[in-house]
């Protein structure tokens, strides 16, 4: 695994398997998403206490599980770029946290307009709610943190070593609804023995959660191959490669 991984230490190995990967995972994205929001807003039946309001599930839920799955990806990359001192990872860290923060932020809002007709009021102090309320915080602290280092080396040193103290929300995240006494309902899909929602509904949001996986490592990708210009547009890679295309351009 690692002698696979190691050659995507150099930043312009890992700019072209970016540029490999993006248009796939995109693809495979929009085709999953567009199934599968369908296939539930449209085909699963209603849920027989909420309704229609359920299906708000199949946004809710894929970007729930994601705000924390892509956490701990920075979180790992950012301990491997500080093991290792590899400063591919450190732009991997600054690529993945906006992304991040985006679907936290979509989890919360849709949480609170799934709420507001379940609970009565858009938002309460709850475990899970407030403790993915601080996951966001997270996100926004670093590229905060990372965006205030003029040296980027630094500054992603920094953003690594703060992914790495926050991974200890994500179980507080996962198991809220076990340790307290909250209001928001428990665990469904992952309990894969015996899931607490109907296989009717359950596949669509199986879809929905593969789709929005793909379109994080899309854009993650993207970000990415950005971060890596921007940082490398001095080294002789970067400058052969913007020439080649300015002149495909020409002709």
């Amino acid at each position: 695994m690692w002698k696979w991984l190691h050659p995507y230490a150099k930043t312009e190995a890992t700019y072209q398997l970016c540029g490999r990967l993006y248009p796939w995972f995109l693809f495979f994205a929009v085709a999953l998403l567009i199934g599968g929001t369908f296939w539930g807003l449209v085909f699963a039946p209603a849920d027989y206490q909420q309704g229609d309001s359920f299906r708000i599930i199949y946004i809710h839920v894929p970007t729930a599980m994601l705000s924390m799955s892509t956490y701990a990806a920075m979180a790992i990359l950012g301990f491997i770029g500080l093991v290792w001192q590899i400063r591919t990872c450190y732009m991997g860290v600054a690529a993945i946290a906006p992304v991040g923060a985006i679907m936290t932020f979509i989890a919360l809002f849709t949480g609170a307009a799934w709420g507001k007709p379940m609970w009565g009021t858009w938002w309460v102090w709850d475990a899970r709610l407030t403790s993915e309320l601080i996951l966001l915080f997270l996100y926004l602290g670093i590229i905060a943190l990372y965006g205030a280092f003029d040296d980027k080396i630094q500054g992603g040193k920094a953003a690594s070593v703060m992914s790495i103290v926050g991974v200890v929300n994500l179980p507080i995240i996962h198991y809220s609804v076990k340790w307290w006494n909250t209001l928001h309902q428990g665990a469904t899909i992952t309990k894969f023995e015996q899931p607490s929602i109907a296989a009717s509904m359950l596949w669509p949001l199986l879809i929905n959660i593969l789709g929005f996986a793909l379109l994080v490592a899309a854009f993650t990708c993207k970000r990415l191959q950005n971060e890596i210009l921007t940082r490398e547009m001095r080294r002789p890679w970067v400058q052969s490669m913007l020439l080649k295309e300015e002149t495909g351009n020409a002709v």
